[in-house]
């Protein structure tokens, strides 16, 4: 194959990898009914007029299964702190006791459990739709390379048949992803 579909391939691979973490990361947020510090990941936080993540506020911690404590480490960011734990879609209430925000996980029951296996099942698409994207748009690149001349039908040919490999195992990858949080969420 020519140098121009290598480096087409090697920039698809990276881009699809890249969005295969970001679903990755993406699945990680949606709450189960267990602790994770990463359920807080997308909270951003009024801090001083500037949208902080939370993550960057406090110091947080998985004390329990059920259980999450965030240390913050301004005591006065405390109240904005709830606010935004409050405002934001995760449904949990903070306590606090001046120092300590505590967060109780409560049991899911089994209608919220499908609407977050809902939730995961779009999140996976969005993964499965960006690596598609991916894939369409460099289609079009090795058409333009053809169409110029820069390279043959039968390079065009190998680098699609290596391009949709790429793009099965990084479907593959989003499946198992999904299939994992799917029974996470349904583990009672």
């Amino acid at each position: 194959m020519s140098e121009f579909t290598d480096e087409l391939l090697v920039d698809a691979e990276q881009r699809m990898t890249k969005s295969v973490d970001a679903c990755r990361h993406e699945l990680a947020t949606v709450r189960t009914g267990r602790a994770s510090p990463h359920l807080l990941d997308r909270v951003e936080v009024d801090y001083y007029g500037t949208e902080t993540p939370l993550r960057q506020l406090s110091q947080i911690a998985a004390t329990d299964a059920r259980l999450l404590t965030l240390t913050p480490y301004d005591k006065n960011a405390i109240k904005v702190i709830e606010k935004a734990i409050l405002e934001s879609d995760l449904g949990l209430t903070p306590s606090n006791d001046g120092n300590v925000i505590r967060l109780q996980i409560p049991e899911l029951n089994e209608e919220r459990r499908r609407d977050l296996v809902k939730v995961v099942h779009g999140v996976a698409e969005e993964g499965r739709v960006a690596v598609r994207n991916i894939r369409r748009d460099v289609i079009h690149d090795l058409r333009e390379l053809k169409k110029e001349g820069e390279i043959g039908e039968d390079d065009e040919r190998r680098a699609e048949a290596d391009l949709q490999k790429h793009t099965d195992a990084a479907i593959d990858e989003i499946e198992s992803l999904l299939k994992g949080k799917e029974e996470e969420i349904l583990e009672v």
